[in-house]
């Protein structure tokens, strides 16, 4: 992969909680204005890499790099307003008793309210159903409804690069390829979408790469069309990554 390719690098990262590290001596790439699509059974560190590179989590060792730049160390704040590094986390994460448009509002509060208020409309176009509901608290809204409104707060700030981390869970079917056909298309316009998904076989299809972790390290880096033709992707995905395809590449 050349430099030129490369939006996200892991340079032997090793990263954890407290004193237990999940992520032991990781190296990888991703590409710009592609979606990588982070697989692995439980616990093999795919949350934790995205904690990691939102600055959640401490890097105890190695480099994170974002264009060739280090960032290792710098704060999510920094991460957000200074390199556009967004964060869409597992669960539900808005302010229930505020409106829609108040999370919105809020979401933006880095840029300015005049710059929020601008790029609202923008945001809301993209998500018809939360413009009808957009003066409703954000608790009354559907598991659907509300997770539109988290990506579309982190859209507000229109960045380079999206870290999401379970979109699926709680949405129906319709949503799901919603939300997934919303990511695809952020791609396809520049933005470099890391994306944590369990729905594996559907996420596979609108992805453009896929690694798979096993115990915080690398065991298969290939393009998601490849591994969406593989037999074992079941086996892969629940904890047989190693034994699906013994050699990865990056």
């Amino acid at each position: 992969m050349s430099t030129e390719e490369t939006c996200i690098e892991f340079d032997n990262v090793l990263a954890g909680y407290k004193d237990f590290m999940i992520l032991n001596n990781l190296s990888f790439k991703a590409k710009r204005g592609k979606i990588t699509l982070l697989l692995g059974p439980n616990g093999a560190g795919k949350s934790t890499v995205l904690k990691t590179l939102f600055g959640l989590l401490k890097v105890r060792h190695g480099r994170v790099l974002l264009d060739g730049q280090d960032i290792t160390g710098a704060s999510p704040k920094d991460l957000l307003v200074r390199h556009g590094i967004a964060f869409v986390p597992q669960g539900r994460n808005l302010f229930g008793q505020l409106t829609a448009y108040e999370n919105l509002e809020l979401g933006g509060i880095t840029l300015g309210m005049k710059t929020t208020h601008e790029r609202i409309p923008e945001v809301l176009e993209l998500f018809p159903r939360v413009k009808e509901r957009m003066h409703s608290a954000a608790a009354s809204l559907s598991g659907g409804e509300q997770k539109q409104l988290e990506v579309g707060r982190a859209l507000l700030l229109r960045p380079r690069v999206l870290l999401i981390d379970e979109p699926s869970i709680g949405l129906s079917p319709i949503v799901v390829q919603d939300v997934f056909r919303l990511l695809r298309k952020l791609a396809d316009q520049g933005t470099t979408v890391l994306m944590v998904e369990q729905n594996v076989k559907s996420a596979l299809k609108m992805a453009d790469e896929a690694i798979a972790l096993e115990s915080g390290r690398l065991v298969l880096h290939k393009a998601a069309s490849e591994l969406l033709a593989d037999p074992d992707i079941e086996r892969l995905f629940l904890g047989g990554a190693h034994a699906a395809a013994p050699a990865a590449t990056v």
